[in-house]
Parts: C-alpha cells; structure tokens; sequence
C-alpha cells in the first residue's frame, strides 16, 4: 500500500524528495483550486477567483421517526445525576397504544409534527437527591440535547417522577 499524505494532495507536490517514507502526488492542472478563496500571486496578472454565491438547494424531504427522537431523549435523561432509571412509558390520552420494539425508549414517548417536538418523561429518582431539581434538570437536558442533535424545536418536555430508587435497591427490587 502507497501512503499519501493529505499535504501532498492539497499543496500538489510533485518531488519525492521533499516527503520521504510516502509516494509523491503529481496533481494535474486543475481546473480550480482547492482553496477557492486564495488569490493568485500578484505577479501573475490573473484576477482572483471568486467565490461561489451560494450553495446549491438541493430538493427533499427530512423526516425524523418518533422512536428516534424517544431513544435521544432516554439517553439525555439518563446523562442527568440523580436519574436511576427510566420509568414506565407516558401515553398521552389522544394517542393509541403503538408497538415498541426491543430497541424502543421504554419510559419515553415522543410526538414530532414539522419540524417541532414534544417529549414525554418518566423517571425513577434516586433517593437522596432534589425531586424537583433532578426533573427540572431532565426537562432542560432533553430540550438542549433533542435541539441541537435534531435541529428541531422542543414545544415541551414533560417529566413525571415514578418512583425513588432507595440505597442498596436494585432495579429488580423495584
């Protein structure tokens, strides 16, 4: 195998000498360069390249399933300190029970319209620490994490504590 070091690549490099150990990259003319921003010497006489105006719109469709916006939202409550575990799944009234897989959020439940997301909660709190403060901690860790991995707007994260995990209690205990 040839290694190619990205420097080689960028800068053109054509001579073996000046990169020992790695095969030189002879690099064609091309028909711009790779750093559309750079101006060309003064001596050259060209004119600068300029920059394109805009990026391409490329057309279609981003939809994001519920469970993947649950599974993100499990993982942000669990990130929490003083979060022992996920508690029994929230439904809202409106919705009818759905099959969850083996790999659904359990103690989750997540409803995306547009581009806007509302998550449902429950937690088991571990004793020991603030009820109030552990939740208000869930609700803004959920937002801030769905937020910035999904690019979506959280309408609303409801956390409802289940129970309190006592010292020495297994979650089989519970």
């Amino acid at each position: 195998m040839t290694d190619v070091s990205v420097e080689e690549i960028i800068e053109g490099t054509d001579s073996p000498a000046e990169s020992p150990g790695t095969a030189a990259v002879a690099v064609a003319a091309r028909p711009f360069p790779l750093n559309l921003s750079a101006n060309l010497s003064a001596g050259s006489g060209a004119a600068p390249i300029p920059e394109p105006a805009a990026l391409a719109v490329v057309k279609g469709r981003i939809k994001v399933a519920d469970e993947v916006v649950e599974k993100i939202a499990a993982l942000a409550t669990l990130e929490v300190a003083g979060v022992a575990d996920l508690g029994e799944s929230p439904r809202r009234p409106e919705e009818a029970p759905r099959e969850r897989g083996p790999a659904a959020a359990r103690g989750v439940s997540a409803h995306v319209q547009d581009r806007t997301v509302a998550v449902d909660v429950s937690i088991v709190a571990e004793y020991g620490h603030v009820v109030m403060d552990v939740a208000n901690e869930v609700k803004n860790n959920v937002a801030r994490t769905v937020s910035r991995m999904l690019g979506m707007r959280v309408m609303e994260v409801n956390v409802n504590v289940d129970d309190v995990r006592l010292p020495g209690e297994s979650p089989a205990d519970a």
